[in-house]
């Protein structure tokens, strides 16, 4: 990555020692690549291992439940991205909108619920990774906790946004390409398994050894699976909150080209569907269909037989909960190279989310810290001195946090339930200061901070009542008493801010929002005119502003209409879409009690399999398509430098003179 970042700077004239370029990427970047970088980041240890785990423990519904409901929140925040743009062109954190519309108190509370979710996000990539190395390579947890964020944070220091990305995007193919290893061993040449008919006989005999509780018939193969559902209803609102709170996601869509924001978060929103689903499908299941498949020395090939031994034992609920299925899958049917692929896998999967993290907290403590409370005249270079300091700083508290939790006990896939308990009561409040003028700002802290007490109730006695009053981090992670304190968090949130802000509504024209980072307020007098007049007359207004200073002049890609325009689609395209997801396609499935027949299966399988192929091409073919003048452009200059060294250097085109001047 330290490369690719001195190749870029040599031979696009692209340099990160820009503070703007080192946050946000200069807000230039295409939709490919904002698409590859949301589902790379989008991709945690908790993603894969998870997944597989859910899969394990509740058949087919689990996968689908864990993809869907990860997938809706980020189609949902195209309608933030798109009025990011509109209302706030220049911010770099969505913190300084809240202090911007609703000052200081509002900005600090709101801060902690920003920074709690990277602290949250970043100890389950810490934990999930370093589980996982250690139970594939016998490594030292307290030293993986460590490394892994260490190794990351170099790169980020010396590249910025733009080298997080292109990290995603080199970590996006590597993914693609060996999960759709996994799925062609095990769906078509592994001995063991090898066919989705085998599969379906396999996971058959397990249900019928140890019939799943809660699902039609005990089985695997069935949608109709209670537990499957409540971990859905958990899994929809916990993910909100890592979305809408975790600045990862604001700076994707400060970096993107303001045009193409909503295009790229649709794109990858739906390409992220098929990584937890596809992966899922396959090692989850094969964990379980491995307690079917007769060891070496098993003295009887039935399953149902005294004398059977499988080849992988069936997991204790601790394994379960911290990620095991994949990992012992893969090295059961791949042996040392399984184990390996899973290992690189999962170190690329917790690697660019960590980059993701580091720089979102990097620019939190810089522009919501440093510059709006320390030193609010900072020059460039303290900004990117600050920026730099700020990655390292979180890098380590990311190293510690995961030690600390990994000493008190609390797994990844306990964290992962329990997210949404302490931060979804943030999420409507939120994104109704972005979105909505009438957003009352009383009634939104309120929302968020009465929400997260009632979670915190709701959790605790739910807790108490069904476990004989004994709240440890045992009896606290099941799925009822998780879902309650889910529900209730993000539940009261939203009434609350909602209810007080129709009761005493604000009108608010976002005029101070659109004035951030020193741009002139000209701008957006200009944007409120130009929607006014196009809501009466419907006409395309002219979107330059002659009368505004150079520095003030609206970029063209911010025209107004054209991002309200873009906001509707993605309101459209995003409820439609979450409607299909999360109702239209696994309710009736759930109603019928049906148990799929092999005809069945096989289509569900191989649906998964034409899905991860068309997000392969949307998130790795595309962005290289849409890139390729710069790679041109690069190679050129290699090519140059290689056969005249020095002539292959970028020169911007104003520093050269014409004749005569």
């Amino acid at each position: 990555m330290v490369g690719l970042t001195t190749l870029q700077a040599r031979y696009t004239g692209v340099s990160p020692k820009d503070s703007e370029e080192f946050s946000s990427a200069s807000r230039s970047v295409k939709p490919g690549l904002i698409a590859s970088g949301i589902v790379s980041a989008w991709t945690w240890a908790a993603t894969l291992l998870q997944s597989s785990a859910v899969a394990y423990r509740y058949g087919i519904s689990g996968p689908w439940w864990y993809a869907a409901g990860a997938t809706v929140q980020v189609l949902l925040f195209a309608q933030l991205a798109a009025k990011l743009k509109l209302n706030a062109p220049y911010a770099h954190t969505w913190l300084e909108i809240v202090a911007a519309r609703w000052g200081t108190t509002a900005h600090l509370i709101f801060m902690v619920f920003g920074l709690a979710t990277n602290l949250i996000v970043s100890s389950m990539l810490v934990l999930g990774g370093s589980a996982t190395v250690t139970s594939l390579t016998g490594m030292s947890t307290i030293a993986a906790c460590f490394l892994i964020p260490l190794g990351v944070a170099i790169y980020v220091v010396v590249g910025g946004m733009r080298s997080t990305l292109l990290c995603d995007y080199t970590h996006t193919t590597v993914l693609f390409a060996i999960i759709l290893t996994f799925v062609f061993t095990v769906y078509a040449t592994s001995d063991y398994i090898g066919s989705i008919s085998r599969m379906h006989y396999l996971l058959s005999e397990v249900s019928q050894i140890s019939p799943v509780a809660g699902n039609a018939g005990g089985s695997y193969l069935t949608l109709r699976s209670q537990n499957g559902l409540i971990f859905g209803v958990i899994n929809l609102i916990g993910n909100f909150a890592t979305v809408f709170q975790d600045q990862a996601y604001w700076q994707r869509a400060i970096a993107s080209r303001p045009s193409t924001t909503v295009k790229a978060y649709l794109i990858g929103g739906l390409a992220w569907f098929a990584i937890p689903f596809a992966f899922s499908t396959t090692l989850g299941l094969a964990a379980v269909a491995f307690s079917a498949v007769p060891a070496a020395n098993s003295l009887s090939q039935d399953p149902l037989s005294s004398s059977f031994v499988p080849m992988l034992a069936p997991l204790s609920q601790d394994a379960i909960s911290e990620g095991l299925p994949a990992s012992l899958a893969a090295a059961t049917l791949l042996g040392k190279s399984g184990a390996a692929a899973l290992l690189v896998v999962l170190f690329l999967a917790v690697t660019s989310a960590t980059s993701a993290e580091l720089i979102a907290v990097s620019s939190i403590l810089t522009y919501d810290v440093y510059v709006r409370y320390i030193n609010p005249k900072a020059t460039e270079q303290q900004i990117l001195r600050m920026s730099h300091a700020g990655v390292v700083i979180f890098a380590l508290v990311m190293g510690i946090a995961g030690v600390i939790f990994y000493y008190i006990g609390v797994s990844m896939g306990w964290l992962y339930t329990f997210m949404g308990v302490i931060l979804g009561s943030a999420v409507c409040p939120i994104a109704l200061c972005i979105t909505w003028k009438k957003a009352n700002k009383v009634g939104c802290i309120s929302g968020a901070l009465v929400g997260f007490a009632a979670g915190i109730i709701a959790w605790l006695v739910t807790t108490s009542t069904l476990n004989q009053k004994v709240i440890n981090v045992t009896t606290s992670g099941g799925n009822y008493e998780m879902l309650a304190g889910n529900l209730a968090s993000i539940g009261v949130g939203a009434i609350i801010s909602t209810a007080i802000s129709l009761i005493w509504p604000d009108d608010y024209d976002f005029s101070s929002t659109r004035a951030i980072n020193g741009r002139s307020a000209a701008i957006s007098k200009n944007v409120n005119d130009e929607l006014e007049e196009s809501e009466d007359e419907k006409k395309v207004p002219d979107v330059t502003v002659s009368s505004v200073s150079n520095e003030a002049q609206i970029d063209p890609e911010l025209d107004p209409v054209g991002l309200n325009k873009a906001f509707k689609f993605a309101a459209r395209a995003s409820i439609i879409l979450t409607l299909v997801l999360l109702i239209l396609i696994p309710l009736p499935l759930f109603g019928a009690q049906t148990v799929y027949s092999v005809t069945g299966f096989s289509v569900w399988v191989i649906v998964g399999i034409m899905w991860t192929f068309m997000s392969a091409f949307a998130v790795v073919l595309y962005p290289l398509w849409e890139s390729r003048a710069a790679i041109g452009l690069i190679s050129r200059g290699m090519i140059k430098d290689i056969f005249s060294p020095g002539s292959g250097k970028f020169v911007a085109p104003s520093s050269i003179k014409e004749p005569g001047e």
